[in-house]
């Protein structure tokens, strides 16, 4: 009998999700000379024609073949990514109410948006047209971009390789900002009018009548940024949080952690970073920036709030909750209320994944924990030896490790399978150069550009991308080598971000620990599955043991819906899907968007995800409350 092929850890997916396919470039001719905008503007002309004449043929023959259509809230109340001609027809073809993108047109409004040469590819070959778009919708307005290239097999036409429309604002529903923003004051007699701070107080409690619209489940970047898109939309919002304090889920994890990725990459909706800030930030920083965040947006939070009951009501589309909740002067209450949306932004992913392996109870050293419980390396009185080891080596993994041995300790990292690693400097240059860096496009256009690339086209591009920063990075990574640390290119050899997008782990952006592994300053087990935690250590399945005082879990987290199932109970479990990884069409599934249960929502992410998705999230939820769609609507 045929042996089944073990897929390798580095190609591995979340159950029940797709293996991100690969896209190709077209053949296409070189470029010597062209009117960039006298070329995008024959395009958006031939395509607002077709889309008037509701004619999805005269579509068709504005795509190149292996081209796609990627779609957020514009063709539907989902996410699309429609590849090749065929399918983008058979979309149109097939909606309910036709094609509800009525026009397009080009966005001359500043020098990155407007029509210009560029390349479609990571190395600069393939080379077009590319232009920012405004975009109409039947019910509201967004942006987009195309990329056009000259299809040689019919005569140099110039065609669509990536179109990207993304609904940003509902028509007669913009948000209160810039010449909509609140005027602030009422003039003229009002006797027992209410000031400011009284009126924010009685909206933050929710007094007398008022009811929250959404109760969203935890105060993190997820969290705030959602409440900040539904307040701008004048929807009602209530934050919950067990911690005291908002910032405390940044607050309370290991001492030394400092955000991977740049401040550029990290603003948040409305309130970006000012211009002193440090690059990398560090998590009481951000913690602090959050608590501000919070105040400044007007966000009605409560801390030290649990859910200790929830109940959906199929007939009214209503949830019934009942929250308690110790207030600022120590009393405790509890409150019932019936909002019609929860979303669940407890985290990235779900409950921390801790393995469980005999002996785990009888370990008698200082600390064994999951690296979420994980709060910092304590110093070791002079003289004396501690044995630290990390199971797991990803960026937590790898930044314990490091803080273990700066106090003193004898440290080992346990890699059971291989890490895909890339220097903070190379990696982030690479990935992230000509977008978010400084002096780059406003952070709403790098958004834009990035979000515009399918995620099957990112992945051909970043296979390009990753061999640049493994060629960068050559000394580093023959290093980790050397030391017998196993190293991957990620997903079909495309790093990071594949990696990140397809199953949320298996990564380390290196700030200094690489160089200790590669100094013999911290040891590597490598490939062995731990047999049982004894009072001292570790055995391995090889027969070795390895003593320690502490031992660290680095082993990540479950899917997002063993936490819904822990809060809510199996009945929702069942309804709702699995989150993360990539749908059939290669978006990612569920998160954002609807999760199979009326009324509940998944909301995650890193900084610039939660930035950019929370817009999405908030539009679908107020769409909804003015009557625009139904939770049913394609």
């Amino acid at each position: 009998m045929a042996t089944a092929a073990v897929l390798p850890s580095h190609n591995r997916v979340e159950p029940g999700s797709n293996q991100l396919a690969t896209a190709s470039y077209p053949e296409t001719g070189a470029i010597s000379s062209v009117d960039a905008n006298a070329v995008a503007t024959e395009w958006v002309q031939s395509f607002n024609q077709a889309l008037t004449g509701q004619d999805p043929s005269a579509v068709k023959q504005l795509f190149l073949q292996g081209s796609c259509w990627r779609d957020q809230l514009g063709l539907s109340w989902d996410y699309h990514s429609l590849y090749g001609p065929d399918k983008i027809v058979s979309f149109l073809k097939s909606a309910p109410k036709g094609n509800r993108i009525h026009s397009v047109q080009i966005d001359n409004s500043n020098a990155t948006r407007k029509p210009t040469v560029a390349a479609v590819d990571f190395k600069g070959k393939v080379n077009g047209v590319a232009s920012f778009l405004t975009v109409e919708t039947d019910v509201g307005r967004g942006r987009g971009v195309v990329r056009l290239l000259q299809d040689t097999h019919d005569g140099n036409k110039w065609k669509a390789f990536t179109l990207f429309t993304a609904m940003h604002e509902l028509k007669g529903h913009e948000e209160t900002i810039g010449g909509n923003r609140p005027h602030g004051v009422d003039h003229g007699g009002q006797p027992g009018r209410k000031n400011w701070q009284e009126r924010r107080v009685a909206t933050e409690n929710y007094e007398g009548d008022l009811e929250p619209t959404v109760l969203i489940l935890g105060a993190g970047q997820g969290g705030l940024t959602a409440a900040a898109r539904l307040h701008q939309l004048k929807v009602p919002t209530l934050i919950i949080d067990k911690n005291p304090r908002v910032g405390d889920n940044w607050r309370n994890r290991y001492h030394q952690l400092v955000l991977h990725d740049p401040v550029w990459y990290d603003h948040l909706p409305y309130v970006p970073f000012p211009a002193h800030w440090p690059i990398f930030t560090p998590k009481d920083k951000l913690a602090e920036w959050f608590e501000s965040y919070a105040r400044l947006l007007e966000l009605n939070v409560w801390n030290s709030a649990t859910l200790t009951d929830a109940k959906w009501d199929d007939q009214k589309r209503q949830w019934t909750v009942t929250i308690v909740r110790k207030k600022a002067n120590g009393e405790e209450e509890t409150r019932t209320l019936h909002p019609r949306h929860v979303i669940q932004a407890t985290g990235h992913s779900g409950e921390m994944k801790m393995p469980s392996i005999k002996g785990m109870d009888d370990f008698k050293g200082d600390r064994l924990c999951h690296s979420s419980q994980f709060r910092g390396a304590e110093s070791i009185p002079e003289n004396q030896t501690k044995r630290a080891i990390i199971v797991g080596c990803c960026n937590s993994g790898h930044d314990i490790a490091q803080d273990f041995y700066e106090h003193g300790y004898d440290v080992t990292i346990v890699q059971r399978s291989s890490t895909y690693v890339m220097s903070s400097k190379n990696g982030l240059e690479v990935l992230l150069g000509g977008l978010y860096e400084e002096g780059g496009p406003e952070t709403e256009d790098a958004d834009l550009m990035f979000m515009s690339i399918p995620n099957a086209m990112l992945k051909r591009m970043h296979q390009d991308a990753t061999a640049e920063i493994t060629s960068r990075d050559e000394a580093l990574l023959k290093g980790l080598e050397k030391a017998g640390f196993k190293l991957d290119d990620g997903p079909d050899d495309a790093g990071f971000f594949m990696k990140y997008f397809q199953r949320g782990g298996g990564y380390y952006i290196d700030v200094g620990c690489s160089q200790l592994i590669i100094d013999g300053k911290i040891r590597i087990k490598q490939g062995q599955e731990i047999e049982e935690v004894k009072p001292n250590g570790l055995l391995f399945t090889d027969g070795e043991m390895l003593e320690a005082d502490e031992i660290i879990f680095a082993t990540g987290y479950e899917n997002m819906r063993g936490t819904a199932r822990k809060i809510f109970g199996d009945e929702l479990a069942e309804r709702v899907k699995d989150v993360w990884g990539f749908d059939q069409e290669g978006e990612l599934r569920t998160m954002w968007r609807r999760t199979g249960h009326p009324g509940f929502w998944f909301f995650g992410g890193n900084l610039a995800l939660c930035r950019y998705y929370s817009r999405m999230l908030a539009l679908q939820i107020k769409a909804m409350e003015e009557g625009i769609m139904k939770y049913e609507d394609p």
